[in-house]
């Protein structure tokens, strides 16, 4: 249930494309007139689902919280830190090079500790590119990184690489 309104408006001229918008504490919801109703309320819960993880996702200052697991555990600062709503097969992406961060917005509403431990391994791809024995030891500095794991799996969505 939607901590929001939902307004379903249908319209002719649409004929593919589904599009939500929150405006003063309504998710708008447009789509093509003509859907069947199943069809009709599978987008519309898609749809207001990414509304609230985006909602829930602005309200967590990545930046800062990668600065204080890099200084907390002696990794490297990421150069940009980010939510990325295109992420559906991984929790997190790093690019080495550019120390670059993308967290998938899916895990928006886990617990803070899912989410420190998603950037610590994400951090230690700074340093590791790939997932040998050097990067499990960067890992596993965090101490919840098991729990994390099993969270994650038990989420059953994404891939979580060990």
């Amino acid at each position: 249930m939607s901590q929001w309104q939902v307004q379903v408006i249908r319209s002719e001229k649409r004929r593919r494309t589904v599009q939500a918008l929150l405006n003063d504490g309504l998710i708008e919801v447009r789509v093509p007139a003509g859907l069947d109703a199943s069809e009709e309320a599978r987008l519309v819960e898609d749809m207001v689902a990414k509304i609230e993880r985006k909602h829930t996702s602005s309200a967590t200052n990545l930046v800062n919280r990668a600065r204080y697991l890099a200084r907390k555990y002696d990794l490297p600062e990421a150069d940009s830190v980010a939510w990325s709503s295109r992420q559906h097969t991984r929790w997190g992406s790093c690019t080495p090079g550019q120390r670059r961060i993308r967290i998938s917005q899916r895990i928006a509403d886990a617990p803070g500790w899912v989410l420190d431990s998603v950037i610590v391994h994400e951090l230690a791809h700074i340093v590791e590119p790939n997932h040998g024995a050097a990067f499990q030891r960067l890992v596993g500095r965090y101490e919840l990184t098991e729990r994390a794991r099993g969270y994650l799996m038990a989420m059953g969505e994404g891939r979580w690489i060990p």
